[in-house]
């Protein structure tokens, strides 16, 4: 694992990170409900998940990866529907109070986070299928995989917290002018989005 491997990693990585889909969608989402400091524990989880499907590509268990990932039809629609059910929940509340941020649960939102990310097919066909054409991963050494893992998870916890960062501020821009009701109905709407996204994966694979 040279430089030249770790910066085109990074780059791929990137890519990868900034293609709006449901980790996306769920992290602007959570931050525009939640704030920036709410979804940490969310972006935790899908990183979680992209370090879990680098491992399987390290270790030639991209068959397994691959059936891991359609034994998890159930839980992405699960994810989607459990996303979906907290948009509408969103939508549907008052506005609620600018110094009475909402603090979901941390183990819970990170857990959302894991599972929408192993359930994600597009991580799994970049893991399994066009990282091995651009890296020799069978050669990397222990301290090669540290390094890799290491920027994959950089890379992809900076993008998710600028995109965490940017929501939140402009909740709190919203919410300075009294626009706390439009701000819940937006989180809602990414939220079922994401949710929708999950579950259109699963139908049209």
């Amino acid at each position: 694992m040279d430089i030249c491997s770790l910066a085109g990693l990074a780059a791929a990585m990137v890519v990868l990170a900034l293609t709006p889909g449901p980790g996306v969608f769920a992290t602007v989402a959570s931050a525009l409900s939640s704030g920036f400091r709410g979804t940490l524990s969310l972006i935790a989880g899908l990183v979680t998940g992209d370090i879990c499907y680098l491992l399987f590509a390290v270790f030639g268990l991209s068959m397994v990866a691959e059936a891991f990932g359609e034994c998890f039809i159930f839980i992405k629609l699960g994810a989607g529907a459990y996303l979906a059910y907290l948009g509408i929940k969103l939508m549907a509340a008052g506005p609620a109070r600018a110094e009475s941020e909402p603090t979901p649960s941390t183990g819970r939102s990170y857990a959302s986070g894991l599972f929408i990310t192993l359930a994600n097919p597009k991580v799994i066909l970049f893991y399994c299928g066009f990282l091995p054409a651009f890296m020799d991963l069978g050669a990397l050494t222990p301290t090669g995989i540290g390094l890799a893992a290491l920027t994959v998870a950089t890379v992809i916890t900076s993008v998710l917290c600028g995109y965490a960062l940017l929501a939140s501020r402009a909740r709190q821009a919203m919410t300075r002018r009294h626009a706390v009701g439009a701000v819940q109905k937006t989180a809602g709407g990414l939220m079922i989005a994401a949710g929708l996204k999950l579950a259109t994966d699963v139908i049209t694979e």
